[in-house]
């Protein structure tokens, strides 16, 4: 039996990385494609191939895969930044849609048994909570109308050139080896280091699943015919209040100064942004096993010792 190979842009990221480790420990062929190479720590695996390529340099892009054949493809490239339009938005949004477009015309397309396309909660805007997937979406931002823009581009090449592509809208996504600026390691470091640290007031709802729970979900889709031209949100489909969130993270660390009230919300801010998951439960027989509690411990256990 021929070894399945799979490609993930995005590699180097906090989920791409994820995703890389386990394609490997499934004993898959694995490239990852990327600004930064990623890095499997002390461990080498003849299984892996790593390229550094910018999406949106088309030609070199298309001098790396273009003799390449993948089964799977995860792309997950880009970076979360809400910048507005006239303030570099438009490269935001160029690196997000150009950059799939450039993907796509890059690669073997008529073999692809399937196209994961990461997508975000920030495609809902301003929608009323729970966000479900037939909602019209509201972009707020140039990286929201790229991902929307993205979803709806993939879901016409399935319906026009039976292209095997599935957009997972996922919500926050947290666990071990995060990006430090982000919102939860950010409030883990900042009680580890025992620190006073500013805080939004707190009030809004949000929706937070582990990451094992968000990478089961992404490689039960790619082997599921089921969703091939869908939309699914993956997320714990559980709304928790910012507040209750960094005040639990204080209690389990036990130190740390929490400053509330101290952090603007971002202008037109969903003040309710938690998902309706049973799409994906019904499709995928999926759901998340670990709850939020635990999901924080696990992920403060990853950081102790590593906070300087």
């Amino acid at each position: 039996m021929d070894k399945k190979s799979l490609l993930v842009v995005g590699g180097s990221g906090f989920i791409g990385s994820h995703l890389v480790e386990r394609g490997l420990s499934l004993g898959w062929s694995v490239t990852s494609l990327g600004l930064k190479k990623a890095s499997l720590g002390k461990k080498e695996n003849k299984n892996f191939i790593n390229f550094s390529v910018d999406l949106n340099d088309k030609k070199a892009l298309t001098n790396k895969i273009k003799e390449r054949h993948f089964d799977y493809i995860i792309n997950c490239g880009g970076y979360i930044d809400h910048r507005s339009f006239l303030e570099g938005g438009e490269q935001v949004f160029n690196t997000h849609f150009q950059g799939l477009l450039n993907l796509i015309s890059s690669l073997e397309t008529s073999k692809i048994k399937k196209f994961i396309n990461i997508g975000s909660s920030d495609e809902y805007g301003s929608s009323l909570a729970p966000q479900k997937e037939d909602l019209r979406e509201q972009p707020i931002s140039p990286y929201s109308l790229a991902k929307v823009t993205s979803s709806h581009l993939l879901r016409f090449l399935n319906i026009s050139d039976n292209f095997p592509s599935t957009t997972l809208r996922l919500f926050l996504v947290y666990g071990p080896n995060q990006d430090k600026k982000r919102f939860i390691p950010n409030t883990i470091l900042g009680c580890l280091r025992n620190k006073s640290f500013p805080c939004s007031s707190g009030g809004q709802l949000r929706d937070f699943c582990y990451i094992e729970d968000i990478v089961d979900a992404i490689f039960l889709a790619l082997n599921s015919s089921k969703v091939d031209g869908e939309i699914l949100n993956i997320a714990s489909g559980e709304a928790s209040k910012i507040r209750d969130v960094i005040e639990e993270i204080h209690s389990l660390v036990g130190r740390g100064s929490p400053k509330f009230g101290e952090i603007p919300l971002r202008a037109g801010e969903n003040l309710e942004l938690y998902a309706d998951i049973s799409k994906a439960k019904e499709l995928l027989n999926w759901q998340p096993k670990i709850n939020l509690t635990e999901g924080l411990k696990l992920t403060i256990e990853s950081y102790r010792g590593h906070y300087d």
